[in-house]
């Protein structure tokens, strides 16, 4: 049976996609293990349940402050080019 962890990671991941709706969920899933290694140096199959809640945590952020157009996001991890290739950055700014 599940966790509450695990089922909180689960519901998490749909989120995600509901919100990447151009994204097929094998390119979800191969995103998410390439932040892993940005973060972690571990790809998607060896970081830690909570390392992966940490993953999709942060992308939901750079999702909805892409979404929202927020200019005053804390600044990234790693590179300012998300893993889906666009910009983390408001339109407005890049310029």
């Amino acid at each position: 049976m599940p966790s509450d962890n695990q089922r909180s990671a689960i519901a998490l991941l749909a989120e995600l996609w509901e919100r990447s709706p151009d994204v097929r969920l094998g390119q979800l899933m191969s995103h998410l293990g390439l932040l892993g290694e940005n973060y972690f140096g571990h790809g998607l199959g060896y970081i830690d349940d909570d390392e992966l809640m940490g993953v999709m945590v942060r992308h939901r952020e750079e999702l909805l402050a892409r979404l929202q157009g927020i200019s005053d996001q804390p600044p990234p991890i790693g590179p300012t080019i998300s893993v889906s290739g666009s910009s983390t950055l408001p339109a407005d700014a890049s310029r």
